[in-house]
């Protein structure tokens, strides 16, 4: 047997096996992302989190509202990560950039030294739904630091138009839908 023809034979005895292994992991993974970094440096000290979400999104995989009170759970399109956490780190950045600092920190943190305020948030909705809209709904309460005195209470609710069909556009569309919410907590400091 020929070099040419060893080679053509083990490219085609290697290609189901190239074909499995890109088979095997054919889910897609998505973020949540902030609007851009936050400020190096100083400023006031922000604690974000700890962040809860319901037991509904408490997966890795993207959910969905179809009609009335039936979820999808999209089995292929999952976080890349745990989902809270994720919240917690957007919120921070987001944060951060509201108010000008880099002090910025996202649950849990060694000590409260040099905090000002901590952010506690309940997720309550988070998902897409068949209108093409992304959800959110979240309470959240600002307490000063070190005295745990609370400060405020509020709740927000939101929705925000997906700009195409796609798991891509709805994890988005929650990344605005959390900038806009993060616009209501900075504007509670």
């Amino acid at each position: 047997m020929n070099v040419l023809s060893r080679c053509l034979l083990s490219a085609v005895l290697s290609l189901p096996a190239l074909l499995l292994s890109h088979c095997a992991d054919a889910n897609h993974y998505y973020i949540l992302t902030a609007e851009g970094p936050a400020p190096n440096g100083g400023g006031v000290g922000i604690g974000v989190g700890p962040v809860t979400i319901p037991a509904y999104l408490d997966r890795d995989n993207l959910v969905f509202q179809q009609q009335g009170n039936s979820l999808a759970v999209a089995e292929a399109h999952r976080w890349a990560g745990e989902l809270d956490e994720n919240i917690a780190q957007v919120l921070a950045t987001n944060l951060g950039r509201r108010k000008h600092s880099g002090n910025i920190r996202s649950y849990p943190w060694v000590d409260d030294h040099g905090l000002s305020y901590q952010i506690v948030v309940d997720i309550r909705q988070l998902h897409g739904n068949d209108e093409g809209d992304a959800v959110l709904d979240a309470v959240w309460q600002v307490y000063s630091l070190p005295d745990r005195r609370l400060v405020s209470s509020r709740n927000w609710s939101g929705v925000e138009a997906l700009e195409s069909d796609g798991y891509n556009a709805l994890a988005a569309a929650e990344s605005r839908l959390l900038a806009r919410l993060s616009d209501q907590i900075a504007s509670s400091l």
